[in-house]
């Protein structure tokens, strides 16, 4: 079958590859190019680790405290907010008791799976030296916060996640740049980060290409509703295709909306500063609880990123918000170099209330899937996601029950 992918990003390439392992002819459209969005600049972790939505009764209670500042680790434009209510609504629906066990099952099943799917993702394309795999950190500087981690480890150890809790010494012997303000460490030896992200991400399209798949830059406004979908482009653009797949990311709304899904997707922009040539300083990727950044130790340099942010596509970045995530890390790290000598970040993670991303077929076109919504996970779960677009367009079960992911679920 001829397929096409919306969506150069880093879940379309590897859906690409996903499909063209079961032999079909791939054709890769995106408006821009591979990798133009989050791909390029998130934090680079595989972070198979978190199991816990961000729609939680904790995290409710903590909204007041973190929109109060706002440079803080969650910031609402007041222009946005009449757009963003109708989400708003659905993300406290989602942090109830019931909807959020709901979706942590949800969410640690494709977790489970997302590591080896990357593993087995870079060994087929000859590109596992981009994974490192040096654990991850979550180190804490509140009590009470790292004894919660006790009672998160007990829920991770359901999905086959291994957790070690080191305390201060060891966590300063695992990275002696931390200061001395921490209580202790949950430490995940599975965790692994890659490379970069736009550096793994365009290696892995090229090894698309080389495998047979075509690419096409161009907008795709609308698709039909045909047994064999027509995507429609601007000034007469149209490809007929005998499959579709919507994972353009943060823009994908308007599609799945054509398709009869409306979809409550939403725009979480995220901000990071790179220092090119910075490394050494830590070994691992480290989240640092309760400050709402992550430090990754990228081969092209120290990355530090974080916040979330609702104001849209259109808004320009305030990078205000980047300088204060530095100022964090400056006060729990030492070493890191001038601000000034950063390279600056903005970018747009599709985000859904619940934490889940959408997977499953279009209302009213079955033969396009929809692939998007995967907010802070598109990294980790790119691979996984790939493989259970396959299944769906194969007719294979699926290791994983896709009604957690149902585009119907709204």
């Amino acid at each position: 079958m001829k397929i096409a992918i919306v969506g150069a990003g880093i879940v379309g390439i590897a859906t690409a590859h996903a499909l063209l392992d079961d032999g079909h002819e791939v054709l890769i459209i995106d408006k821009e190019g591979p990798a133009f969005g989050p791909s390029r600049g998130n934090a680079g972790w595989i972070a198979h680790t978190d199991i816990l939505p961000i729609a939680s009764p904790k995290n409710l209670r903590q909204v007041p405290r973190f929109l109060a500042d706002p440079l803080g680790p969650l910031a609402i434009r007041p222009v946005y907010l009449p757009k963003l209510l109708p989400w708003l609504v659905r993300f406290i629906l989602a942090a109830r008791p019931a909807a959020y066990e709901r979706s942590i099952q949800g969410l640690g099943a494709l977790q489970q799976q997302a590591l080896p799917a990357w593993l087995k993702l870079a060994q087929t394309t000859h590109l596992s030296r981009h994974i490192h795999r040096n654990g991850g950190l979550y180190a804490f500087t509140d009590n009470a916060a790292f004894a919660e981690a006790r009672r998160i480890a007990q829920r991770q150890a359901e999905f086959g996640i291994k957790v070690e809790m080191i305390g201060p010494d060891v966590l300063r012997q695992f990275e002696p740049a931390l200061k001395d303000r921490f209580v202790g460490a949950a430490f995940h030896p599975e965790t692994a980060h890659i490379s970069d992200p736009l550096e793994l991400s365009l290696a892995l399209f090229e090894a698309a290409l080389a495998r047979g798949a075509q690419f096409e830059k161009a907008e795709v406004i609308n698709l039909s509703m045909a047994a064999r979908p027509a995507l429609i482009g601007r000034d007469g653009w149209q490809r007929v295709v005998d499959r579709a797949v919507i994972a353009a990311g943060a823009w994908s709304g308007p599609l799945a909306a054509a398709l009869g899904n409306a979809v409550p997707l939403e725009t979480e922009r995220g901000y990071n500063v790179s220092f090119p040539g910075s490394t050494g300083l830590t070994s691992r990727p480290i989240g640092f609880e309760g400050h709402g950044f992550v430090m990754t130790p990228l081969d092209s340099g120290l990355r530090i990123g974080g916040a979330v942010e609702f104001g849209g596509l259109d808004a320009p970045p305030n990078h205000a918000r980047t300088r204060a995530l530095y100022d964090k890390a400056a006060n729990l790290v030492d070493g890191l170099p001038a601000f000034g000598s950063g390279r600056l970040w903005m970018g747009f993670r599709p985000s859904l209330p619940d934490s889940l991303p959408v997977i499953g077929k279009a209302a009213r076109n079955p033969s396009v899937v929809l692939a998007f919504g995967h907010g802070h996970y598109g990294m980790t779960q790119s691979a996984v996601t790939g493989g259970l677009v396959a299944d769906l367009i194969a007719g294979r079960p699926s290791a994983i029950d896709l009604g957690h992911f149902s585009p119907n679920r709204f």
